[in-house]
This record gives C-alpha cells, structure tokens and sequence, in this order.
C-alpha cells in the first residue's frame, strides 16, 4: 500500500507541474500576441489586427536605384501607352530611342515623341499615300542620303533608324531656320502655310507630354533629398 501511495504521490506531482508549465505558457502567449500584433501593425502599415490586406505586401511604386532619367522615361512612356493605347513595352522602346537620338542629333526628345504623336500615333509600321514610312513619317526620296548607312528605304520601318532620321532632319531644318515652328512646318512640308497648324499640333502634344517630364524630375529630386 505504501509503494502504491508514493506512486500515485508522485504522478500528482508531475501532473501538478506539467499544469504549471502549460499555464505559464498561455500566459506567455496571451502576453506575446498583442506585441507581435504590435509589431507587425507597425511594420506593415496593411495589417489591421487580423488578416494581412494586399497594401501589407504592396510592391514599391517606383523600381529601387532607378535613375532620374529611367524614371522619366517610364513616366513618359506609362503616359503615352495610356492615352494612345499601345503596348507599355513599345512605348517604353520608343521613348528609349527618342532619348538617344535626341542626344545624339541635340533634338530635345519630348518634341521627337511630339512629331510622332502627330505623324503617326505611335504606328511603327504607318505609310503615307504620299509614302511617309514609320513613326516619324519620313518620306525617303527625300533623304536617301541619310538612308544609305542603313539599307535603303525599307529600314525606315524599323523604329530605331527612323526615329533617328527624323531627328536628324528636325535638326537640320532647325539649324537652318533657326527657329522651332519653321523647322516643324519644314518637316510637314508646309512651310508656307500662314496659320502654323502643324506646329502647333505638335506643341500641343509637347504641352501633355512636358508636365509628366517635370513630375518625374521633381519626384526624383524629392526622392533624393529624403
């Protein structure tokens, strides 16, 4: 009988401590819970308690050690798939090309973007009944010279050679004229027409186009001193 107590004696203390630790633990937790909660409100601004919302795991807006000219071309281009309803992809190219051709030909690449709108609506494959070709609508009889390093007038339907040539042609009529609204109705081939109806389409796509370039500059500029 004594054997059988001291058994029993000892099972009830194990039980007794087993409870202690299992108490303690819940109270842990219930003590734990609310500051992880805490921690986790604090860090993920989309946690409300309960059910992590897709703002908790948002993607950053702006892609990280994105250059202030990368994020002003992207914002050109977002704007311009928008509102003439391309590929974000071929907008993005085509905004891609402008910046190098108007760097290389000192052309400022708002007003290459601008011509295109107007000639061709960002249509890479656009030809005239007159025999315009491509985004910048370059007619090749008149500038075969500029065509000869790149296979003939065929290659005008490739975005990269003909954003280059017409870039090329709007510097030289600006050079000559000295003037941007000349150089633009040269480019249409309207140099004489009183009102400047081209030119001023074109500057009235520049006029879109210029506040999206000076909101991703400021952004930049406002990234950088944060």
């Amino acid at each position: 009988m004594k054997v059988i107590a001291l058994h029993l004696s000892r099972m009830y203390s194990v039980t007794k401590a087993g409870l202690a630790v299992v108490g303690l633990a819940a109270i842990f937790g219930l003590t734990v819970l609310p500051l992880e909660r805490h921690w986790l409100a604090a860090a993920m601004p989309g946690f409300d308690g309960d059910v992590i919302t897709e703002a908790a795991v948002a993607v950053p807006a702006h892609p990280l050690g994105e250059t202030a000219q990368e994020r002003e071309q992207r914002a050109l281009a977002e704007f311009i798939a928008r509102r003439y309803r391309i590929a974000e992809t071929a907008a993005a190219s085509f905004v891609s090309i402008a910046y190098r051709a108007g760097k290389q030909h000192s052309v400022d690449p708002v007003l290459i973007l601008s011509v295109m709108a107007i000639e061709s609506r960002y249509n890479p494959v656009a030809e005239s009944t007159v025999g315009a070709k491509g985004l910048m609508q370059v007619i090749p009889r008149f500038h075969l010279e500029k065509l000869l390093d790149h296979g003939g007038e065929e290659a005008l339907l490739d975005p990269e050679v003909n954003i280059h040539v017409g870039a090329q042609i709007l510097r030289e009529y600006y050079r000559r004229f000295a003037d941007q609204e000349v150089a633009l109705q040269m480019y249409a081939g309207a140099f004489d027409e009183p009102t400047a109806q081209y030119a001023n389409k074109v500057f009235a796509v520049r006029a879109q186009l210029e506040p999206v370039r000076q909101r991703a500059r400021k952004q930049q500029q406002t990234a950088q001193s944060v």
